[in-house]
């Protein structure tokens, strides 16, 4: 699976459509879907974004659940139950339903934020206060990344 990496900031148009970074496109090539899976963040004002590939593997996760528990469904309702494929143009582009900009917040452009296995979609400012708010909380809180497993 391919790695979403860095920032890029693009405009929307007055239809809502918005390309997505050739990058991240490249990163969800070979996939059943061509497109992204949006939902809404439970911690920020942003959306987060993902590959089916990677819906698949939260599914399976959910599955660790008791499939009748109030966890279980929490989280399906979360993630799947709001879940909003989108499939690409023939540019590359999306069309960002009104309800997600309005969660995020975006209206002229959306800053795509690549984070490994996702990417999150946020207001570019909102997006400035967040970066400077996680590099303080590394620092302040000395987190760094767990030693890869051994065995």
């Amino acid at each position: 699976m391919s790695l979403f990496l860095s920032t890029h900031i693009n405009r929307i148009d007055k239809k809502g459509r918005v390309s997505v970074p050739a990058g991240f496109r490249a990163a969800l090539a070979g996939q059943s879907f061509h497109g992204v899976v949006l939902i809404r963040s439970s911690a920020h004002p942003a959306l987060e974004g993902f590959g089916w590939d990677m819906m698949h593997e939260l599914s399976n996760r959910l599955d660790e659940f008791d499939i009748f528990s109030d966890a279980q469904d929490d989280l399906a309702t979360a993630i799947f139950g709001e879940a909003v494929p989108l499939s690409f143009d023939g540019e590359g582009r999306i069309v960002l339903p009104v309800e997600l900009m309005e969660y995020a917040g975006v209206v002229e452009q959306a800053a795509f934020v690549g984070m490994g296995r996702k990417f999150q979609i946020w207001e570019p400012a909102a997006l400035k206060e967040r970066q400077s708010q996680a590099r303080s909380a590394i620092r302040d809180k000395g987190l760094t990344l767990p030693r890869e497993a051994r065995g």
